[in-house]
């Protein structure tokens, strides 16, 4: 038998869902740090050149089986679906891994002020950054839920969550393929 909290709510959802604000604060508090608040080390500027195109590239797996896993549980293939979703959170994970490591080496980079589509591509990226933030605490809900087996719950909000996540996951290619386009 769980112990409960004062309102009547098992400890252990409160406790899950505190472990998803904390680890979800602290992955953006790294990154604004990383981004916004510290200045990279001058250093070698060929280090981590290729995590881009890797960030990218987990970006696109996790895209794909975010889509496989999708059509896997609309046609009742439950193991198929777990393992793709299990996957794509894997590459977005890793993602989120070389995204952190390269910006802690190389800092912002900035889209050039007179490229074309620059308008374009700042409210992409805008939308973007703004929306993977929201995602991070929904996809590890929507884990979390599946994995506790609260299939209805999990349901629920993985109907908005893997669009978003879906989103996150394709603008994050065409940020990179529009950055590089113009450096």
């Amino acid at each position: 038998m769980s112990s409960t909290t004062l309102n009547g709510a098992p400890s252990t959802e409160r406790n899950f869902y505190l472990a998803i604000a904390i680890v979800s604060a602290a992955a953006v508090g790294l990154l604004a740090w990383i981004l916004i608040l510290r200045s990279p080390p001058p250093g070698d500027a060929a280090a981590l050149a290729f995590m881009p195109a890797v960030n990218a590239a987990m970006n696109a797996m996790s895209a794909s089986c975010l889509v496989m896993g999708f059509i896997a549980i609309r046609s009742k293939r439950i193991a198929l679906h777990r393992g793709l979703m299990l996957s794509a959170l894997g590459f977005s994970a890793l993602f989120l891994v070389g995204y952190l490591a390269y910006h802690f080496v190389h800092g912002d980079t900035h889209y050039p002020e007179d490229a074309p589509l620059r308008t374009f591509y700042l409210s992409m990226l805008a939308s973007h950054v703004i929306l993977s933030i929201v995602c991070l605490p929904m996809v590890l809900i929507t884990f979390g839920l599946a994995l506790r087996g609260q299939v209805l719950r999990h349901r629920k909000i993985a109907k908005w969550t893997l669009p978003l996540w879906l989103y996150v996951s394709v603008t994050g290619v065409a940020v990179f393929v529009m950055l590089r386009s113009v450096l």
